[in-house]
């Protein structure tokens, strides 16, 4: 993915693309810094965190504001570097399969546990926890 993100780099320059520069620039400077931690984590989670800190920042900016706007283009952007997102659908179906595998498993915190690892930067967590909670009927 690193050597992806450059050559988009190099891309974005000579296409003068100022906005996905800076966004490609700020992700590779996270992946920099990631494999320079004490606990390196894989680049897929370092895209996944940078990208949910940006979704959840949306919610500070009124519509229409500027730093909204150029957020909301960033995230367009990274988006090309996350996972492939999962449906509705198919979200309920890896819930009624882990119900399936462990009928012991009755609560939804438990479910969420063995869903999380499998849903992961392709769906949202606090809607999977509402589907759990749906089919559960809690």
């Amino acid at each position: 993915m690193f050597e992806k993100i450059t050559e988009d780099i190099k891309q974005a320059m000579l296409k003068k693309d100022k906005d996905r520069l800076d966004a490609l620039r700020y992700l590779k400077a996270m992946l920099i810094e990631n494999k320079t931690a004490k606990v390196v984590v894989p680049e897929m989670d370092v895209v996944i965190r940078h990208v949910k800190k940006l979704r959840d920042s949306l919610e500070s900016f009124p519509a229409g504001n500027a730093i909204r706007l150029k957020t909301e283009k960033e995230i367009e952007i990274l988006m090309a570097y996350m996972p492939k997102e999962l449906s509705e659908e198919e979200v309920k179906a890896f819930i009624k399969d882990i119900m399936a595998q462990a009928p012991s498993i009755a609560n939804a915190g438990m479910i969420m546990k063995e869903l999380t690892p499998k849903i992961k930067g392709q769906f949202d967590g606090k809607k999977a926890s509402e589907l759990v909670k749906s089919i559960l009927g809690v």
